[in-house]
């Protein structure tokens, strides 16, 4: 017999060839990862509705303040503190702007903090200024990315 006849050549990939390729598959994988970065487009969605709420919040004070002739809500005070949730119990800790959520009147409901965790509380911050055309401060405490989300009007 000849010898060419007897040693048949093995089809298919070698071990190296294998890994090889699933290295590069590696690389490129993280690289698209860090890329994309998954955190930080959450985070940046994020601080996109809360600054979408804060405005909806300061939005509804000044459409009552409209009807109102000027006069802002009683519980708004020169103390920052949180607004408290559509229906939740009111406490001292938070401020109660229920008189804008009722009959839908300027809002359906109060916006919540994205990574709110209360249910008492929104997650945002309200206050007035102490001069005589008192200003209102909505802030949004929680943002992301060492952002500070804080709107005056």
């Amino acid at each position: 017999m000849n010898r060419t006849n007897i040693v048949r050549k093995a089809k298919g990939f070698t071990l190296i060839e294998v890994l090889l390729v699933i290295a590069i598959i590696a690389i490129l994988a993280s690289i698209v990862i860090i890329a994309i970065n998954p955190a930080r487009q959450i985070a940046q969605a994020n601080n996109a509705q809360r600054r979408s709420n804060v405005n909806t919040i300061l939005n509804a004070v000044h459409q009552y303040a409209i009807d109102h002739r000027g006069a802002l809500p009683t519980t708004v005070s020169t103390t920052a503190s949180f607004v408290c949730q559509t229906g939740a119990a009111v406490t001292t800790t938070c401020t109660d702007l229920s008189v804008l959520t009722n009959d839908q009147l300027y809002i359906a409901s109060l916006p919540i903090d994205p990574s709110t965790t209360s249910t008492v509380d929104t997650g945002y911050r309200i206050s007035k200024s102490t001069s005589t055309n008192a200003r209102i401060t909505v802030t949004a405490p929680y943002a992301e990315l060492e952002e500070t989300i804080s709107v005056l009007r």
